[in-house]
């Protein structure tokens, strides 16, 4: 069901638009969108790992990624920044955008000081830094402390 020859009218009020055609992208609820998404951020994904400065967690290099929630990882402000412009940029190869108001950047470091004079900037959008974030379902707090998680459940 991909959109060959299908057209559309946009309705606003009584006034309905002349026909136009659809050229890209699938009809809502079709099978094959959750599985071509997967291979478009499985591509992203592949294309950020190939910098291998970022953190490794049990043999794993700089991402999380469940569904469209993807974690960056990264030992320091710099190779954080280099793997989310990696990220925009495959994303954006094949028509994903990364939205720029749902990203958030937060330091784990006993240097409580530690980023706090850096800014990250990603396609001219400024990224804000959090001490704290829900990633699913899981508080996650810049100190890594578990506390808040066990109050909550």
């Amino acid at each position: 069901m991909s959109l060959t020859e299908t057209y559309s009218r946009v309705r606003l009020g009584k006034n309905v638009s002349d026909r136009f055609s659809i050229r890209n992208g699938l009809k809502q609820g079709d099978a094959l969108t959750p599985i071509l998404f997967n291979f478009v951020l499985e591509y992203a994904i592949r294309r950020v790992q190939v910098n291998w400065d970022g953190l490794k967690l049990n043999g794993t290099h700089q991402l999380q990624s469940y569904a469209d929630d993807v974690n960056i990882l990264g030992g320091g402000i710099h190779t954080l920044k280099e793997n989310a412009e990696a990220l925009v940029a495959a994303t954006r190869e094949n028509g994903l955008e990364v939205s720029a108001n749902k990203s958030k950047y937060m330091v784990m470091s006993r240097d409580q000081n530690a980023g706090r004079i850096q800014s990250v900037r990603i396609d001219n959008n400024t990224i804000e830094r959090v001490e704290e974030f829900k990633y699913l379902g899981t508080n996650l707090t810049n100190q890594n402390s578990i506390a808040e998680e066990i109050k909550s459940r």
